[in-house]
């Protein structure tokens, strides 16, 4: 509500803050950031609202900025009948923006009649021009678009040339380096490739600003999984950051990673679907627990999962496939091809069409798909291509572009215990000893402690 209009990051910011110190109360049920903000600018009863979000009061907050002075309003409603139990506005400084969101906590918490079993969770106070820029940069960041994540990198680097002590710019900043590690950019603040050593560097500064920031730890299982292959350090650290912050839902979803390459399904099933009940309308997560049904073998239900998400998010990257997937494994071909020419990213759709085609018996289209699958995939999808290939009962051609993957470092390769595209060759002599010579048989990966 600020005079020009251009503090929606800084409300959207503040909005999300809040969320999360309250979902920090465990004797709450908090809908998650994006359910919550998936009613942002939409003129929906109160009744409606929460009827999606699956929760019977509605916090609802309003903030106007001024040069150094915030004003927030803030009323609890209760939602089947929309009585107000608690209504308050504030007129602050910026600097006490910290101490009206515990207040407002607090507030919660005693209109409710909740009895906690500890204190009301607290915030860290910052640098109020750091902190402003820490918000604005994480929603840039969020945007993934464009140039958005530089454009998050300059922002982060601003918040902390005014506190270089500040953990969780430094955090966002490893995290964003992170996503941005093997693309062709320059930081120009360093004039160094985009890599993973700038997120390292920001994620040692995290730590050494707040050893207890959930975030970096859970950075350093992102660098120990993808850059350095190694799930044994990668399953300590997203242990650390779930212990840290136990209903951050973002962090639970990467640490869940664990429970897939090892294979746990039964496990990584019932973690995302705690994720979907705390945030029901996250497209992501409905995808998450499809395509855990359907490696599994729950087909009717990963079907159910997608359809849900597409729902959410037409036209989402892989749901098509991965629906299309299961009907094939349920021996709907027919049906599967349709979904498989439904599918909106180009490489997923070759993918699926090579499955679908070579299942019809279409040898002429399979193979002319294939061809062009390989043409465009060979160095960015070898791991997909060795699983149609093993699809098509085709085992030394598999096992050919199995090696590939591991020549190209294909991320997909985390996936191979649990992508049933392979099960043709799993009795082939060569598939054991293909894991073990990656560390991903099912010995080593057992002997990964880790438990959420």
């Amino acid at each position: 509500m600020s005079p020009d209009g251009d503090q929606a990051y800084f409300s959207d910011g503040i909005a999300e803050e809040l969320l999360n110190l309250l979902a920090r109360i465990p004797e709450l049920h908090v809908a998650a950031r994006t359910s919550s903000f998936s009613f942002k600018d939409q003129s929906l009863e109160i009744t409606e609202i929460a009827r999606r979000l699956g929760v019977a009061h509605l916090l609802e907050c309003s903030v106007r900025t001024a040069e150094s002075e915030v004003r927030i309003t803030a009323q609890l409603v209760r939602a089947h009948d929309g009585f107000h139990l608690w209504s308050e506005t504030w007129d602050r400084p910026d600097g006490d923006i910290f101490a009206i969101q515990e207040e407002i906590a607090s507030e919660v918490v005693d209109h409710l009649k909740v009895t906690l079993l500890g204190a009301t969770p607290t915030i860290r106070e910052a640098n109020p021009e750091a902190y402003a820029l820490y918000l604005q940069a994480r929603h840039v960041d969020r945007l993934a678009s464009g140039d958005s994540r530089e454009r998050a990198v300059a922002l982060y680097r601003q918040a902390l040339a005014i506190d270089s002590t500040y953990a969780p710019a430094w955090a966002g900043l490893a995290s964003v380096y992170r996503q941005l590690a093997g693309s062709t950019g320059v930081d120009p603040s360093t004039g160094q490739p985009y890599d993973h050593s700038l997120a390292q560097a920001a994620v040692d500064k995290a730590l050494a600003a707040d050893p207890r920031n959930a975030e970096a730890h859970s950075v350093l299982g992102q660098l120990a999984m993808r850059r350095d292959d190694d799930l044994e350090a990668a399953a300590r650290h997203y242990r650390r950051s779930i212990e840290l912050a136990p209903t951050d839902l973002q962090l639970l979803r990467r640490a869940a990673l664990i429970y897939w390459v090892q294979g746990r399904l039964s496990e990584d099933i019932e973690l995302m679907k705690y994720v979907v009940s705390r945030d029901p309308l996250d497209a992501a997560a409905h995808f998450d627990l499809g395509t855990d049904y359907l490696w599994a073998g729950l087909l009717e239900e990963s079907i159910a999962s997608q359809r849900t998400a597409l729902s959410l998010t037409p036209g989402r990257r892989i749901a098509h496939f991965r629906i299309g997937t299961a009907l094939l494994r349920m021996g709907q071909a027919e049906q599967a091809l349709r979904e498989m020419e439904q599918e909106s990213g180009d490489i997923w759709r070759l993918i699926g069409l090579s499955l679908a085609y070579h299942t019809l018996g279409r040898v002429t289209e399979a193979d002319s798909v294939l061809a062009d699958l390989i043409t465009q995939g060979e160095r960015t999808d070898p791991f997909q291509i060795a699983y149609v290939m093993a699809w098509r009962n085709e085992s030394d051609r598999a096992f050919a572009w199995l090696e590939k993957a591991v020549e190209y470092n294909d991320p997909g390769l985390r996936e191979i215990a649990v992508e049933s595209l392979f099960e043709n060759i799993h009795d082939d002599p060569r598939w054991v000893p293909f894991l073990e010579s990656i560390g991903k048989s099912p010995e080593q990966l057992a002997a990964i402690e880790f438990d959420i």
